[in-house]
This record gives C-alpha cells, structure tokens and sequence, in this order.
C-alpha cells in the first residue's frame, strides 16, 4: 500500500510505502528504536535541567554527549550512529521552535511544546536514516546495522531518495517514507478556470456544477460501528494501573482501524476530486479558509467529517505537481459580495439562509455558487479587481 506524494517542503515530497517485516528484522529494529530512545530520553532530562539556555542542549553539545555515551556504553555501539544522530536533530529542532513559541507569548494551546520523554509501551518506533544510512537493492530496503526489510512497491520511486522514515503505526503495521525531490508533470493546457468556496453541506462549491465536492460522511457511516467498539472499550476498560484484557485490546484495536479507514477514505476522496479539478483547469481561485473555529460551533462534527483542510491540502498540492496555477482568496466577505456587479449587503447572511440576493442588481443566485464566483472575481480571473489574494506555493 501506498500514500500518494506529501509536500515536505524545499522542493521535496515524500512517498509512503508499506512495508513486509520479519521477526528478525522487527526485533532488530525495536533494539535500534531501545538505543535511540534512550538517548531521546537523555536529551529531554538535559533539556529539563538546563531550562531556555539554548548553548547547553544545542546540537554541538548533544553531539559531544551521544559521542561520550557511545565511548563509554558497548551498547550503544552496537547500533548504527546515523539514526541516533538523526534523533538528536530532530530533538533539537522541536526544542528551538518550543522556545520560539515561548519568546513569541503564544497562546498556549497554538505552542509545540517541550520535547517530552517517549515511554517504552506509549511510543512506536520510528527512525530517520539519512542517505548514508540506508540503500535500495533488489527491491529491498536495507538500513544501517544489517536490517533488511521487504518494500511492498506500490509505485515507482520517482527518482533517488535523499532520506527514509521507518516506522510502525499504531496498529502494528509497518512503513517506509521516502523523501524525493519533486518533478513538475505539466499537464495540457485548457484555458478554463475555476473558483471554489468551502462548506459543510457541500464540502466543496465550484463554478464548474460537474466538479462539485459532495458532502462523503464518511465518519457518519462509520459511527455505529465505531459506537459498538467504544462501548465494548467502555464496558472493559481495566482499571488504573492494571493492565487491559485482551477483549479490551481487541477493542482498542477495532477502533483504531475504523479511525484509520475513515482517514483513508477521506483522504482518497480528497486527492481524486483535486486530480479531477487540476486536470479540467488551468487556474484555481481557492477560499484561503482556515476551518479550526468551526470545533467550537455546534456543527463541529459534521465540520470536521467534511475534512476541509485535508482536501484544501490535496488540492494545493495536486496543482504544484502538475504545474497549475493556485490562488488563495482571502474569504472576508465573500458571503456578503454580488459576484456580478460587486455591491456589498449591509448585513451578514445567517447560515440558515442559502439564497443571495443583491439588493443593488438584483441577481438572485445559490449562496456557495455566489461565493465561488466571488473567488474568481478576487483572483482577476472574471477579470476584475486582484485584491485580498495571495498566491499558493506550486
């Protein structure tokens, strides 16, 4: 199985791939994962201890202490030193952007957070090699430290990856995550365009009535058998500080699957409708919508079923690939703007009401369909004016 193509960022991608895993190299890798813990965990006790000065959990200073720990404990030195320095990077990262959210005085819940300790039975191992700790022959992958696993190739690789993630998810499956730089795939030119606004009784509204994104309720049909295992976690739930039961794990682990197919589900709707979209048209005028206030209305559920930022991120992402131009439009406003003449009402539209009416020509259309046109409007692609839009990265 294979994740379509994720944007890193820098001109890179990263394409996923599952993974067929032995004994042997399962408990080979769960050893490595031991080791970097461990030093994960050393970093996190120095961190504490040295609270914001940024000298003494540098990356130099976290170097100079793996290099210490593996001079004087034989079993560290029995793994490779290219994931556990990869570890020490990444903990070094979480801890300056940590630190930048604290000096900037985010609100707390927007903060990363210190890196915290990663416990034994709470965290699944996932190791970083970079290119010089890893290669690809015969369809195999092979890591730093004799570990060999089979890739389940799905797809081609597009071109040499620069690094690789391996890790194992909650349901006990396994993955490999390839990082390559990216390559445009232009596709033919159709001199069409297409405004999109976002919603929650249609996920997506277009210009275009054949390229409208339907409400999928997924999660909604999921719910009853989600319902039936989180009452079965309910009704075995092992109380505190003794261990499950293997009816409660079994559970645990029936509603971890249905969370992960929604997911999927989701995400495979997302990535053909944007394919769909991309492919009709050259230029897309996109709500720059960012849907998080919507948890706190009654609509939430529902709100987050639809995934909106899940498919705006498909979406974007779709049309870097293929080479389209993106632009996203501030939505400010775009409920209360007539697409033809521009006039603006007076007062904002309850969401209970699905019909625009401009007061000024009188233009009587859909209430998406006027705000989708709006998105064309804004872009200068109608033509009119371009302001409130700012281009997407593609």
């Amino acid at each position: 199985m294979m994740t379509a193509a994720e944007t890193v960022g820098g001109g890179h991608a990263r394409y996923t791939y599952r993974l067929r895993v032995s004994s042997a190299a399962a408990c080979a890798f769960e050893a490595e994962w031991a080791r970097c813990r461990w030093i994960w965990n050393e970093c996190a006790a120095r961190s504490k201890k040295a609270h914001a000065d940024d000298e003494k959990c540098g990356p130099a200073r976290l170097d100079k202490m793996l290099t210490e720990a593996r001079t004087v404990m034989a079993w560290l030195r029995e793994g490779s030193s290219v994931p556990q320095q990869q570890l020490i990077r990444d903990f070094a990262k979480s801890r300056v952007k940590a630190l930048k959210d604290i000096k900037a005085r985010l609100p707390m819940r927007q903060q990363a957070g210190m890196p915290k300790y990663k416990k034994k039975h709470r965290t699944d191992p996932s190791l970083n090699y970079t290119q010089r700790g890893f290669r690809l022959k015969d369809g195999r992958l092979h890591l730093a430290g004799g570990i060999s696993l089979t890739v389940v190739w799905s797809r081609d690789l597009p071109r040499p990856p620069s690094s690789v993630r391996v890790y194992r998810d909650s349901l006990g499956h396994w993955y490999a995550s390839f990082v390559v730089a990216t390559i445009t795939e232009h596709l033919p030119a159709t001199g069409r365009v297409i405004g999109i606004d976002w919603g929650v009784k249609e996920t997506a509204t277009t210009t275009s009535d054949a390229h409208d994104l339907p409400h999928a309720q997924h999660g909604k049909n999921g719910a009853q058998r989600l319902a039936k295992y989180q009452r079965m976690m309910a009704r075995r739930r092992p109380a505190k500080g003794q261990a499950g039961s293997k009816g409660y794990r079994q559970a645990k682990r029936q509603t971890a699957k249905l969370h992960k197919k929604v997911a999927r589900q989701r995400q495979d709707t997302a990535r053909k409708w944007a394919k769909s979209v991309v492919r009709d048209h050259d230029a897309l005028a996109v709500e720059d919508f960012r849907p998080k206030f919507l948890a706190k209305s009654a609509m939430a559920r529902k709100a987050a079923d639809a995934a909106i930022g899940a498919t705006k991120a498909a979406l974007i992402e779709m049309a870097r690939k293929h080479g389209r131009t993106v632009h996203l439009v501030n939505p400010a406003h775009t409920t209360m703007d007539c697409a033809p003449c521009g006039a603006r009402a007076k007062h904002r539209l309850p969401l209970s009401e699905r019909t625009y009416t401009c007061t000024v020509c009188g233009t009587v259309s859909p209430r998406d369909k006027n705000s989708a046109h709006v998105m064309l409007v804004r872009a200068g692609l109608n033509p009119a004016s371009a302001d409130l839009v700012s281009p997407a990265t593609c």
